[in-house]
């Protein structure tokens, strides 16, 4: 692949179609109310009831809603994360608010034990990561509202972004080929992924293990929103399994049951690098070695994630070197990647077209997270089927990178009448429309705020 020395393809404002105008302010108000709801003097909770603390990818998406609003909560948001980074650049998955009880939320900081381990925060955190598209969020934040308070948020964010990065690209190259790999479902945000299946079905957990914790998770949503007892009992054991190491990376392949190389963790990752040089030319920094990087990981994420058979990308069982069979979401999100090549995009574009997914100028249901024509296909649980507002963002997103604007607003235009049905849920039936998961949810209605600035 030709490395790409300028910069990255931007997303271009999608052109009227022909529908009738219509009066989104009730929608608006509604974001509103959601985000003001769940801010809590430095951040946004995702939701009050299940999810009572900071979660790092929900703060990129939300801090994006934020912009339309009040800029500088923009900021608080992104900087309140990353003053949680630990010393070897990782960015926690979860930074624990300590108003609150340790019982509200499982696993709580008692669990993960982070302030025990050396380079972690004094604050409480936990010791996983999550898709690194916190670059993406701050250049496409600033652009949405740029200012010199902006700007300089940009500057003090940028050594911390970088470091984020450089921890994935050094310290989670685990196959050695440039790509990050995931030690836990929990990192690859989809926690669980029909992809997640074959990788983690090897993985050892007692049939007691269940009974030894109370999950806080299926108190706020049915049970039949959520994983599984047995899934999340491996969860756990994960979780316990990389914290005896104490969080470390060195040596994970001799002793951590779960190393896979996600789609869409990576793909983000490369964005990342592009965003970082929209960022570093905007504060005077040399955007070359991000351009450069966003190259390599590009390349390696098609050598080794994409399956010429299937036409789409796959996760990289690393116990195993194959490449998982489901065909879920995660498959469509290296679209975001400016400097995918022609033919993948093309795949892209094929699969998500599909009858598994349905991605059309003017859609009858939302984009599903998993392949609704498979056998396993569930539309009431969690990410084996039911859509999500900021995989659909994503992906829009990179629909107008590669210049397929009609495709993007049909996308756009399928989860504002979700939302407009059901509220701002934390997912949608994937049939239907109907709201799942928590109510009142921040990235569903940050996102939704975006989508709308351009209806």
């Amino acid at each position: 692949m030709v490395e790409r020395v300028g910069p990255p393809v931007e997303p271009v404002p999608t052109p009227a179609v022909d529908r009738p105008p219509r009066d989104y302010s009730g929608l608006v108000a509604l974001a509103r109310a959601t985000l003001e709801a769940n801010w809590a003097q430095e951040h946004t909770v995702p939701s009050r009831t299940l999810y009572p603390h900071q979660w790092s990818w929900d703060s990129a998406f939300i801090a994006i809603g934020w912009a339309h609003l009040r800029p500088e909560r923009t900021w608080s948001e992104l900087t309140s994360l990353f003053e949680a980074q630990w010393r070897d650049g990782r960015v926690p998955h979860i930074v624990f608010n300590p108003v609150v009880s340790d019982e509200a939320y499982f696993p709580g900081p008692r669990f993960w034990g982070s302030t025990l381990i050396e380079g972690a925060p004094a604050r409480a955190t936990s010791g996983l990561v999550q898709p690194p598209v916190h670059a993406l969020a701050a250049w496409h934040a600033y652009r949405r509202a740029p200012s010199e308070r902006g700007r300089a948020a940009l500057g003090r964010l940028y050594p911390r972004l970088v470091a984020q990065q450089h921890y994935l690209s050094s310290r989670r190259d685990l196959g050695g080929a440039g790509l990050a790999s995931i030690v836990h479902p929990w990192e690859s945000g989809l926690d669980n992924s029909p992809a997640w299946d074959e990788p983690l079905a090897v993985v050892p957990t007692e049939e007691a293990v269940p009974g030894a914790y109370r999950r806080r998770d299926i108190v706020h949503a049915a049970a039949a929103h959520r994983p599984t007892d047995l899934d999340y009992a491996r969860y756990v054991a994960l979780v316990t399994a990389y914290r005896a190491g104490g969080y470390r990376d060195e040596d994970l392949a001799d002793r951590h049951p779960f190393l896979v190389e996600c789609p869409l963790f990576n793909a983000a990752m490369g964005a990342a690098e592009s965003a970082l040089a929209q960022i570093a030319r905007e504060i005077g920094a040399d955007p070359g070695p991000h351009h450069r990087r966003a190259a390599r990981i590009t390349t390696a994420l098609v050598d080794r994630l994409y399956d010429p058979r299937t036409g789409t990308f796959h996760p990289r069982d690393l116990r195993t070197g194959r490449l998982t069979p489901a065909r879920t979401v995660l498959g469509l999100t290296p679209v975001i990647l400016p400097d995918l090549p022609a033919e993948q995009v093309e795949a892209i574009l094929a699969e998500a077209g599909s009858s598994r997914f349905g991605l059309a100028a003017r859609m009858a249901r939302p984009l599903p997270s998993h392949d609704r024509t498979a056998a396993d296909f569930e539309p009431l649980r969690y990410w084996r089927g039911p859509s999500w507002m900021n995989i659909t963002w994503l992906i829009r997103c990179g629909l107008l990178t590669h210049g397929h604007p009609r495709l993007a607003d049909g996308l756009a235009t399928s989860m504002i009448e979700a939302v407009a049905t059901a509220g701002c849920h934390e997912y949608f039936h994937p049939e239907t429309g109907a709201g799942l998961g928590s109510p009142a949810f921040s990235w569903t209605a940050a996102l939704l705020l975006d989508l709308l600035a351009e209806t």
